[in-house]
Parts: C-alpha cells; sequence; structure tokens
C-alpha cells in the first residue's frame, strides 16, 4: 500500500487503516460481500427498468427522491455547528464591516482635504 500521510485536520478513514484493511474476520469479508452482491443487484434492476424499451412509468430512485427533498427543504435539516457558525459570520457579517471601514474612512478623508483646501472636484457644479 501506498505510503498515506493523514492531513493535519483530519483523522485516516477506517477503510485505509492497515491493519483494519487487511486483517478482516472471515464473517467481516463474508458481510462485506453479501453487500457488494446487493448493490450489483440493485444496480442491475435500475439498469433493466432503465433500458427497457417498453417502459411508460417513471423509475423511481429513493436516493434521488431524498436528495431533491432535502435540497427543496433546507431549513428542515439545517444544523448549527462551529463550522456553520463561522462561516455565517465570514460571509454574512465580517463583509458588512469591511464595506462599513472602507466607506467611512474614504468619506473621513475626502472630508479632510476639503476642509484643507486640497480636494480637487472633478466634476464642480458652481465656479
Amino acid at each position: 500500500m501506498a505510503d498515506y500521510r493523514e492531513a493535519p485536520l483530519a483523522t485516516r478513514p477506517k477503510t485505509l487503516d492497515p491493519a483494519e484493511y487487511f486483517n478482516l474476520s472471515l464473517n467481516q469479508r463474508r458481510a462485506e460481500e453479501e453487500r457488494a452482491g446487493l448493490r450489483a443487484q440493485l444496480k442491475r434492476q435500475y439498469q433493466m427498468q432503465l433500458n427497457n424499451p417498453h417502459r411508460k412509468e417513471l423509475i423511481e430512485d429513493p436516493a434521488l427522491t431524498r436528495w431533491v427533498y432535502a435540497r427543496t427543504n433546507p431549513y428542515n435539516h439545517f444544523r448549527a455547528t462551529k463550522k456553520t457558525s463561522l462561516l455565517g459570520g465570514l460571509f454574512g457579517v465580517v463583509p458588512l464591516f469591511v464595506l462599513y471601514y472602507v466607506l467611512k474612512t474614504d468619506r473621513d478623508k475626502k472630508e479632510e482635504q476639503i476642509k484643507a483646501g486640497t480636494y480637487d472636484r472633478k466634476f464642480k457644479l458652481a465656479y
């Protein structure tokens, strides 16, 4: 197995742990083979429905139905975590303060120049 360096903020997945990957018991291997067989059966059944030339009804894909439901109702499935709170602050609150700071300092600088008489007004309304 190639040298796998762990990421600094993530742990190694269990499937890549050499002790777990190579030392599977007979029961675990059987269970994995059964799951692979079930996946193959479901895939074959879906492919048969999809490629049926006499098909008249829609094919129901439960995974796609769940995904569409979750996408159309995001607030029912939202959970506030540290990451989402941080991202909300970074993209929602911080830009407002930065914009306020930039506009305020620019206006203050312009006012100081006007008071000192050094500001060159490009569009003069009165001469």
